[in-house]
């Protein structure tokens, strides 16, 4: 009997033992009992931004977050990702195109704190000043709608074109083009990750290049366009959550420390003024 008894005393302990365990990590934003940090996946654009969220590894792990970071080469599956729920964020895309991804796809998404912003910029093999660009020229842009106004707005500054009266530059299209004296010739149907190739290939006069496809064939917006996007561009890149999210105590901790100190200092010194550090509130 002695035995028998002892022998469900053992079960029983080990059975509220389990259920004390299986109890005991019930938020996914603190730090669990046994003291581990909280998982934060952020699916990202290998340049610059997984740069920048390596740099922000250690910064999170010491505020009890470890972050692990999924690169993405297009602008498609980083928000399906999050969608389906197998990350918690993404950070690769301006504001526009995400507004018009959730018009688009009907994604239950937020802005949940801007990080950055990557001036655009046109690139040419052909031609060093936007004064020798000659008549008949083809400009190669992507397919992404949602730059078609940041690219012609850029032209527009130079004088190359002129957009019709009143209309909404952030949503322009090629249609809304009302003067073209040079009779530029615009291409807009490649995927923006072929952008750089199709520079690398002289396909083009001008090629409009978003910047981290840019950083990725050694170019400096900077120093290295035929024109650049100016400062007062809306096109932020920002963190991008479920809707809900942005009120987590991680995603919270997320922004801000890309928007420290030393995450400012480090993207100054590695990008040199072709990529800048906004405020969390810009819109």
């Amino acid at each position: 009997m002695k035995k028998i008894f002892g022998f469900a005393t053992t079960v029983l302990l080990t059975f509220a033992l389990a259920a004390c365990g299986t109890g005991s990590n019930n938020s996914a934003d603190s730090t669990s009992a046994s003291g581990e940090n909280t998982k934060l996946v952020v699916g990202a654009s290998v340049t610059p931004h997984a740069e920048i969220l390596e740099q922000a590894k250690p910064l999170l792990e010491k505020e009890g977050i470890d972050l692990e970071i999924k690169t993405f080469d297009d602008y498609i599956l980083p928000n399906k990702a999050l969608e389906n729920g197998d990350i918690d964020a993404n950070y690769f895309q301006h504001i526009p195109y995400l507004n018009k991804q959730i018009a688009d796809n009907g994604y239950d998404f937020v802005n949940a704190g801007a990080v950055h912003i990557e001036p655009m910029g046109l690139y040419s093999k052909r031609i060093s000043d936007i004064s020798e660009l000659a008549e008949g020229a083809t400009v190669i842009t992507s397919n992404s709608e949602s730059d078609w106004g940041r690219i012609l707005t850029i032209l527009q500054d130079a004088g190359v074109i002129k957009l019709k009266d009143g209309v909404d530059a952030e949503t322009a299209t090629f249609d809304d083009i009302s003067e073209n004296p040079k009779k530029l010739e615009f291409k807009h149907d490649i995927d923006p990750s072929l952008l750089a190739t199709a520079y690398q290939n002289d396909e083009a006069d001008l090629v409009a290049i978003n910047a981290n496809f840019a950083f990725g064939i050694d170019l400096n917006p900077a120093d290295d366009s035929v024109l650049l996007e100016a400062d007062n561009s809306p096109y932020v890149n920002v963190i991008a959550v479920r809707s809900g999210d942005e009120n987590s105590d991680k995603i919270k901790k997320l922004v801000e420390v890309l928007h420290s100190d030393e995450i400012k200092d480090f993207v100054e010194k590695q990008w040199q003024g072709s990529v800048k550090i906004v405020d969390a509130d810009a819109k």
